[in-house]
């Protein structure tokens, strides 16, 4: 069974989603739209208070390359722009639409099909729909689909892997629309040139590698392959699946294109096969609801600016001592600060833990037990780089490749000195930024 090296094996707890199927979520009459919704430029208003907005009106936009523009989730009013706490309570520039009767219908929608498109129309199309990563990344969809000439593209890799604990939404979306997502891996396909398809599955879901050879053989698609992969995290990683997959190396500061591969997950390839054959824009995701602070877990597609406390709401609420909230998988999530914060297109699930289950921890000391490079998938050294961080040893953290780092969790996940390596790499990002700006 292919896999890569290293990473860690989790409690997978996805058995209160995985077979229940992506229902609609109650339009919402008010929603918070934050222009910082994506990895680069934030977008700028192109509306202002009081003016009347369609559902999927382009509302805020971009010039800079490396951005995405924002829609209005729901036909509305535009009541307020100003800076409002996003998930991590940070104040942040968003729009506010309540609902108003007097509102704009909808755009009529387009149906088109991809084969007429050349690779320029399709990146437009998926920049002007905004799509983004959505597992979490939130780089803009339309930079992934625009390689440099030099770049010879020749696989397109779809994450079929959620290897995250709990989140089971991009696992539903390979059982519920296996057909848009074989479309819409062919439109990138198409769109960088590549001639070959790789859709990397983790065995753990068996019912999805069935369902979508089904289709494969069925509709006769060519150039297309499901690999069932190990079970194991970080699978669904860029780097790691490049490596199971093809036997490539991304090297240090580089990008999956300088090995001839590009990676899109389950739900980033279903909306851009959405916006190019239908015209739609990213103003709604599937959001796995789930924890055992959830009283009724769910599979849902809500709309984007819903708040987090209306979509709990229709989960049947929180338990009684539910303590924490986390936005995204609990290996790379963000614990958010309030349930008035708005699902954002990064929003691929909304966790409830309860008090049992979190707990506080002091750091120790390391042991140099060697657990966290055992673990590290990309090969680092965590421990010296905690120890640079903390000693503000910027030089050397940047030599020891932090910023090679994905953020995955597994170092602190086996560490028994709970040192809180992820943050510590973190802020050492974050100073190289402020360091190489200057």
């Amino acid at each position: 069974m292919k896999t890569f090296s290293h990473g860690i094996s989790v409690s997978h707890c996805k058995g209160a989603t995985e077979r229940l199927a992506i229902e609609a979520a109650a339009v919402p009459a008010r929603v918070v739209l934050p222009l910082q919704q994506n990895l680069g430029v934030p977008a700028e208003p192109l509306v202002q208070v009081g003016d009347l907005v369609a559902e999927g009106q382009k509302i805020a936009d971009s010039p800079k390359f490396i951005s995405a523009p924002i829609h209005a989730s729901i036909a509305g009013k535009v009541v307020r722009i100003e800076r409002i706490a996003n998930p991590a309570g940070f104040p942040t520039p968003s729009i506010v639409i309540e609902t108003a009767e007097d509102a704009p219908p909808p755009a009529s929608g387009v149906t088109r099909s991809w084969e007429t498109l050349d690779p320029a129309q399709i990146r437009g199309i998926v920049r002007e729909a905004g799509i983004v990563g959505l597992g979490g990344a939130t780089f803009p969809s339309h930079v992934k689909l625009s390689p440099p000439a030099e770049k010879r593209i020749d696989t397109v890799i779809i994450n079929g892997c959620e290897c995250e604990p709990y989140i089971t939404v991009d696992h539903r979306l390979m059982l519920e629309r296996p057909a848009d997502l074989l479309d819409g891996a062919a439109v990138v396909a198409r769109a960088v040139g590549a001639e070959r398809i790789l859709l990397g599955v983790e065995n753990n879901k068996p019912d999805a590698i069935g369902r979508l050879q089904a289709v494969i053989d069925q509709e006769k698609r060519r150039g297309l392959q499901i690999v069932p992969l190990k079970t194991k995290y970080p699978q669904g990683g860029e780097k790691m699946l490049i490596k199971a997959l093809l036997d490539r190396e991304v090297p240090s500061g580089g990008l999956p294109m300088d090995v001839g591969a590009i990676v899109h997950n389950v739900g980033t390839t279903v909306a851009i096969a959405e916006a190019v054959c239908s015209g739609r824009p990213l103003i709604e995701r599937a959001v796995t609801v789930s924890g055992s602070g959830v009283r009724t877990p769910r599979n849902l597609r809500v709309r984007i600016g819903t708040s987090l406390a209306e979509v709990l709401n229709q989960c049947g609420g929180i338990v009684d001592d539910a303590a924490k909230v986390i936005m995204g998988g609990p290996m790379t999530g963000t614990a958010v600060s309030s349930l008035e914060a708005p699902v954002v297109k990064a929003t691929s699930a909304i966790l409830v833990f309860t008090a049992r289950e979190v707990r506080s921890f002091a750091e120790g000391d390391c042991i140099r037990c060697g657990r966290c490079l055992r673990a590290c998938p990309v090969g680092l050294m965590p421990n010296y780089l905690a120890n640079f961080a903390r000693q503000k040893d910027w030089d050397r953290v940047a030599a020891y490749h932090v910023t090679d780092c994905i953020e995955c969790g597994c170092c602190t996940y086996v560490c028994p000195a709970r040192i809180f390596l992820v943050q510590h790499f973190k802020v050492a990002k974050r100073e190289l930024q402020i360091r190489k700006a200057r």
